[in-house]
């Protein structure tokens, strides 16, 4: 039986009203008109991060209910920040739906895209 609490991460619409952008150090980093919003976190398809400015982080968490989740380091120009973005390659079936797709935290501004 699914938890109160997965029904509410997948529940519904997503919170997007349109096109959302991750930014960083003043550079889109990423950008999707359809991204899946989970317990407040966009997670955008992996087609829709701009590949320049992530490099692989050997750093790995497990969510009780998503699952095993690997991490990048999100690099512009000489500044790195490290772990800043995390996506799930294998998530348990719950979270299939954000397979692969990549969310940030770290001071990467997750915003609607201004006069879309």
């Amino acid at each position: 039986m699914i938890s109160q609490r997965l029904r509410r991460a997948f529940a519904g619409p997503t919170a997007q009203t349109g096109p959302v952008e991750a930014v960083w150090n003043g550079v889109v980093i990423a950008r999707s008109d359809s991204t899946v919003v989970v317990e407040g976190n966009h997670y955008f398809p992996p087609e829709a991060i701009n590949r320049d400015f992530f490099e692989q982080n050997g750093k790995h968490t497990v969510c009780p209910w998503k699952g095993r989740a690997s991490y990048y380091d999100v690099v512009v120009g000489a500044d790195r920040n490290a772990a800043a973005a995390w996506y799930y390659p294998h998530p348990s079936p719950t979270a299939a739906r954000i397979k692969n797709h990549v969310a940030f935290w770290g001071g990467v501004d997750v915003r609607s895209v201004p006069g879309a």
